[in-house]
This record gives structure tokens, C-alpha cells and sequence, in this order.
């Protein structure tokens, strides 16, 4: 094996962005994450409701243009 390829592996500061702050080992000495156990719908039993671009509303305009042209097809 190659001698000193590998990083440091030493403690890391980690911030969620909920706000909880904790200590781990990584190669980095400072994390920024976006989720953790503590704001995490597994963890918390909690569901987010992410609606990302308006997904939702484009796919319900989809379905009401199907049903209106079923509707104009069938008379």
C-alpha cells in the first residue's frame, strides 16, 4: 500500500440549518447540512411537505385539461 494518500480524519464541528450544532469525526473540520436527526421526518415522525416548482399545481392543471378534453370528446 501507498504511505500517506489517505486524509486527515479528525473531529468535525456540524451546523444544521434547524439550528442543532454537534460534534463528528470527518476529513473536514467544519459541516453545513441541511437536515439532521433532529429536524429529519424519519427520525422525528414529522412529515415536510416539499412542493419544489409548484409540481403539484402543474400536474393537477394537467389533469383537469385531460378531463375537460374527455369530456368535450365524449358529447
Amino acid at each position: 500500500m501507498k504511505a500517506d494518500i489517505h486524509p486527515s480524519y479528525g473531529r468535525a464541528h456540524v451546523r444544521c440549518t434547524c439550528g442543532n450544532e454537534f460534534i463528528t469525526r470527518a476529513t473536514q473540520d467544519e459541516l453545513h447540512v441541511e437536515v439532521c436527526s433532529n429536524c429529519h421526518p424519519f427520525y422525528t415522525g414529522r412529515q415536510k411537505l416539499m412542493d419544489t416548482g409548484g409540481r403539484v399545481e402543474r400536474f393537477q392543471r394537467r389533469v383537469a385539461k385531460g378531463r375537460l378534453h374527455q369530456a368535450r370528446s365524449a358529447q
